[in-house]
């Protein structure tokens, strides 16, 4: 299960919180890390020095530009951060996230990424928002700035006590064939097409997007759909748009989104 745990640091300043964070992973049984877009270099005396032992793993560091890039492959991204500062995400604790790491890794293609952002700004909002849900540290809060390898330490730990649970329970039940869920870069192709055939059937306008997107998006994550599933429905938009070709360009009849208020944009 740990082997299927990616730590994932965005935007990294100083290569000894690097190493620090490869040690923190190492202390706990996790090996899988990768940076996105770092702004220092990984692989310095510092970062090898703070790794205690650990430098196996910033040797190993997968190094790549962007986030999609790096939770390609991942069934569920979770956000290190206090609280979405525009759209309500659903939020966990770092123990509720312990507890749900047995189910979500219970799929031989599942994978997990944990994913934490620069050290003086966090993530961003568009980053917040490609994750399936966002993990809270409940810090002191006259004194909640949190070192970015103790937020990983915690995390990992977290995982690790799951990790040692269910080792010891008795796994007697069969359970039913695993159906692999929608990997992160399916689910962007996806709300790519979704956005596309929106856009073609006049329902979303870009220019006027009223949070349209996000809030589909955070409806899509949260119900954390199957390959199938997703498949499914890409197939449905499919059809959507071979209808939606056949008609006149400026649909008159066309439905708009509500407004931030629920209400509808005609009369």
């Amino acid at each position: 299960m740990l082997e299927r745990i990616r730590i994932v640091l965005i935007g990294t300043s100083h290569p000894g919180n690097i190493g620090a964070t490869a040690r923190a992973m190492h202390n706990m049984g996790l090996g899988d890390l990768a940076l996105v877009s770092p702004r220092c270099e990984p692989l310095t005396s510092e970062s090898i020095s703070r790794a205690s032992g650990a430098d196996h793993i910033v040797h190993a560091a997968r190094v790549v530009e962007t986030l999609e890039e790096a939770v390609a492959d991942c069934t569920l991204a979770v956000g290190a951060s206090a609280r979405s500062r525009t759209l309500p995400w659903p939020m966990i604790t770092p123990r509720a996230l312990g507890e749900r790491l047995p189910t979500e890794l219970a799929g031989p293609e599942s994978r997990v990424a944990l994913v934490f952002g620069r050290e003086d700004s966090g993530l961003s909002n568009a980053e917040l928002q490609r994750c399936h849900a966002h993990v809270h540290i409940p810090t002191n809060p006259d004194f909640s700035s949190l070192n970015l390898a103790a937020a990983v330490q915690v995390l990992a730990y977290e995982c690790r006590l799951a990790w040692l649970a269910a080792a010891g329970a008795e796994a007697e039940q069969e359970e039913e064939p695993h159906q692999p869920l929608a990997s992160h870069q399916e689910l962007e192709h996806y709300f790519a097409h979704l956005e596309r055939t929106l856009i073609a059937i006049g329902f979303h306008d870009p220019a006027l997007p009223r949070q349209l997107m996000a809030r589909l998006r955070r409806f899509t994550l949260r119900a954390r759909p199957e390959r199938m599933e997703l498949n499914i429905l890409r197939g449905m938009l499919t059809a959507t748009e071979k209808c939606a070709a056949g008609r006149p360009s400026a649909d008159e009849g066309a439905a708009s989104p509500p407004d931030e208020k629920g209400n509808d944009d005609k009369a």
